[in-house]
């Protein structure tokens, strides 16, 4: 068997499971811009009530 057909099976169940976190991070991502969208919702200043004193 020559060299180049060797498989780094380590290196390569290593991307696979990068790959599956990056996706379920992306679907988890997605999920919460979702419930809670980022930049489209001005965030209103309240009003405080003048104090008494």
């Amino acid at each position: 068997m020559s060299q180049d057909n060797l498989i780094d099976f380590d290196a390569e169940r290593a991307k696979r499971v990068h790959d599956l976190k990056e996706k379920r991070l992306n679907e988890v991502r997605q999920a919460f811009e979702q419930a809670m969208p980022l930049g489209k919702a001005k965030k209103k200043k309240p009003k405080n009530k003048p104090k008494t004193r």
